[in-house]
């Protein structure tokens, strides 16, 4: 990402040091997670594509066996434009934009729609949800509460003001995705204030309360930013 928050595509054989003075290596990794009845993804990513104009999340899910039309829910953490950008995809010939997951749940924020709906800052892109509204696919929720039997999610505010976190859990397993209040193992390991975040402090104390909750129950924590630790428990 460079000093005007313009993401740009970066190959491990690429220097930061030849990208603009303030350049930033952002590690962005979705996830999926299957359960009995359900294809869950989380956070869709910057919407890249390949040189065939197919979504890089989709060819990665495809990779792994996964057809993104069985995914059935995409459970949004928030929708800044580095987790929200493969929400849709522009249809290389009429140039609308089309849902990537046809066949999907669109989990969001009640709130957090709102503000991304209706954002002039760079932080948020309008369009990549536009395809949504008015959508039978788009679940709004609000607060804390259940998804059907496997989905936990809570509002913590924190990163921006309605982000909110999910537990998934199935056969005496959890799965924590904290998207960006824990969006790296080294941040739940110390007393990490981050700048970039609407409530840092809030966002800290929440990092050390799910690290000392995790340990005790054993909690399979997926963080989005880090790609060295992408998957683990305490």
């Amino acid at each position: 990402m460079d000093a005007s928050k313009k993401f740009i595509p970066f190959h491990p054989s690429d220097s930061l040091t030849d990208r603009t003075r303030g350049s930033l290596l952002v590690e962005i990794q979705p996830f999926v997670v299957i359960t009995k009845n359900e294809i869950i993804l989380m956070d869709t990513g910057l919407g890249f594509t390949d040189p065939h104009d197919n979504l890089q999340l989709h060819n990665n899910l495809i990779k792994e066996g996964i057809n993104p039309l069985d995914v059935t829910q995409v459970l949004m953490s928030h929708l800044h434009k580095d987790h929200s950008g493969g929400i849709s995809k522009k249809d290389v010939f009429s140039g609308q934009r089309r849902l990537s997951f046809p066949n999907a749940k669109y989990v969001i924020n009640r709130n957090e729609w709102e503000t991304a709906l209706h954002s002039t800052t760079s932080s948020y892109i309008p369009e990549y949800i536009q395809p949504l509204i008015n959508s039978d696919q788009l679940m709004l929720i609000e607060g804390e509460g259940r998804i059907g039997e496997n989905v936990r999610f809570a509002m913590t505010g924190g990163h921006s003001p309605c982000h909110q976190v999910f537990w998934i859990e199935e056969e005496n397993e959890i799965v924590f995705f904290g998207g960006d209040v824990a969006p790296q193992l080294v941040q739940m390991k110390t007393k990490f204030v981050a700048k970039y975040d609407y409530d840092g402090k809030l966002a800290a104390s929440l990092r050390n309360h799910w690290a000392e909750e995790g340990k005790q129950h054993s909690w399979i924590f997926l963080f989005y930013h880090d790609i060295n630790n992408p998957v683990c428990k305490f």
